[in-house]
């Protein structure tokens, strides 16, 4: 398949060949969904954390003697049956949320949305996208000429594949709200879904077919 080539001012210069291996992959929700849920649990750290009853302070001496006094038994009032005592089964620190993907079933879901990206007209290959320094105010009048926003839009809504040696534009995109630039190894479903346009730099665009046509 044929894609467009735009330079940094919006304007076709040229034609790109891309393989249906990696832009013409079916759309597969139920596996996007279960890696998205994955990727989500993987970034989840445990907050909530209950003392149990050997974590709460005092509770050392024996209430009363076992026997003979009418009393229901007890051997510490930090037990959970005490008001102060510790928590029987509540949240704790050490739970473990992670979810295991498989790189197979992770690649599969990338080149799924990524097709799906490039059929919906949400991916541009660019050409000379990064800047020659790498400051925001020179990428961010780029970025509004690709995505022909009104100036009053502050919020660009892209995602920047750059080549892998490419430093400058993670720098010069570090500051603009709703921009990220990630290699073409980092590329991952979440954030393929989570923005609404995907620029690939022409350069880049060998790196990703590499990354992703392997059989």
């Amino acid at each position: 398949m044929k894609v467009d080539v735009y330079n940094i001012k919006n304007e076709v210069t040229g034609t790109l060949e891309l393989p249906d291996a990696v832009f013409g992959a079916p759309w597969r929700p139920a596996l996007v969904a279960q890696v998205v849920r994955a990727f989500q649990a993987n970034q989840r750290r445990p907050w909530a954390h209950a003392k149990g009853r050997s974590e709460v302070r005092g509770g050392g001496k024996k209430q009363w003697r076992q026997k003979g006094t009418g009393r229901a038994r007890h051997g510490s009032i930090r037990s959970p049956l005490w008001a102060g005592g510790g928590k029987a089964h509540g949240p704790q620190k050490e739970r473990n949320y992670t979810q295991k993907i498989n790189k197979k079933m992770n690649r599969a879901a990338v080149l799924s949305v990524l097709a799906d990206r490039f059929r919906g007209g949400a991916v541009k290959v660019v050409e000379g996208l990064r800047p020659e320094e790498p400051k925001t105010k020179l990428l961010a009048p780029v970025l509004r000429a690709l995505t022909a926003v009104s100036p009053k839009v502050k919020k660009f809504d892209v995602l920047l594949v750059a080549g892998e040696q490419e430093k400058g534009i993670f720098r010069a995109a570090a500051n603009l709200p709703r921009v990220k630039a990630v290699h073409p190894s980092g590329l991952n479903v979440y954030d393929l879904l989570n923005y609404k346009r995907l620029f690939i730099d022409k350069d880049a665009v060998s790196s990703v077919i590499k990354q992703y046509q392997r059989t």
